[in-house]
């Protein structure tokens, strides 16, 4: 239930009344009596809750047939808020619908610009994509699908961004052993260099050792890196054994459980709690850097 909740931000109590009125919502339940969702209810609250932000009374909703409400959510997305567009992708994942994560995606660069709609728009839903994962709510091919399409995206945009200047400050980034989930990485390789510096891009699964070689060669002025699935232990590891040989700042983001604590290991590392935080923590690393060389 609190998956739910989360991915259609309808509260548990509005549901449970809703059960009881509608019959558009009827949940299952386990051998132990706990209510569950199947995936096509899921979609459903999805779209329900596209409509009930935008001002559609859920007795008008439940009068709907399925074609009107896929209409009337399909209106909304195209000027509608965030959130709404948060539903909207996570719907076209669902549905493996390229046409509509396309049309959600561009409509959204037409108003605010790519990277707007990476730090406002896809970093959340990958989030909410995480809480699917969670909620055994989305397979492996769905995830990979989309992924696809983001990183489609980002290669096309990134081709059209202008080289780098000679001088200017750069960043490896790289994920981790054992860590294969790159589109958060792409995203913070178009913003970095979106933004003037010049990016080694080493992407998955980069042992410790590698990076060390890296820096020697490229003498960078960051390194970033996101975890996912490693526990906060491993993290902590991994990052000491980074830091232990580098003096060079650590940009980290990911779901790590107590980030504050990662400043006992180093003060070079900088955990992000949000993808807005980014670009202005790569402005100050920027600017400490020009302040040296003058």
């Amino acid at each position: 239930m609190a998956q739910i909740v989360s991915l259609t931000g309808i509260k548990s109590h509005t549901l449970r009344k809703w059960e009881s009125r509608y019959n558009f919502l009827v949940p299952l339940r386990t051998d132990t009596n706990i209510r569950y969702y199947t995936d096509e209810q899921l979609k459903k609250l999805l779209n329900i809750s596209i409509l009930t932000r935008n001002g559609f009374r859920i007795s008008k909703i439940d009068k709907m047939s399925e074609e009107e409400i896929h209409e009337a959510v399909s209106k909304i997305v195209l000027i509608g808020s965030s959130e709404d567009e948060v539903s909207a992708l996570i719907l076209s994942m669902i549905n493996l619908n390229e046409d509509e994560f396309d049309a959600t995606i561009s409509a959204e660069i037409l108003r605010t610009g790519l990277t707007s709609t990476i730090t406002g728009l896809i970093y959340p839903f990958l989030a909410q994509v995480g809480v699917l994962w969670g909620a055994n709510k989305v397979m492996p091919a769905q995830e990979h699908f989309i992924s696809n399409l983001i990183r489609q995206k980002i290669f096309s945009a990134i081709e059209l961004l202008p080289k780098p200047l000679p001088n200017a400050a750069k960043a490896i980034l790289f994920l981790p052993e054992n860590e294969n989930h790159e589109i958060g990485l792409l995203l913070a390789s178009y913003i970095a260099q979106n933004i003037g510096w010049r990016v080694y891009y080493l992407g998955q699964n980069v042992p410790n050792e590698n990076i060390k070689m890296v820096v020697d060669i490229t003498n960078p002025n960051v390194l970033v890196t996101m975890f996912t699935t490693h526990s906060k232990k491993s993290v902590e590891s991994r990052l000491k054994g980074l830091t232990d040989e580098l003096d060079i700042p650590i940009i980290v983001s990911g779901y790590i459980e107590h980030p504050e604590d990662l400043k006992s290991i180093s003060e070079n590392i900088h955990f992000l709690n949000k993808p807005d935080e980014f670009i202005p923590l790569l402005k100050t690393i920027e600017t400490k850097l020009h302040s040296v060389l003058n």
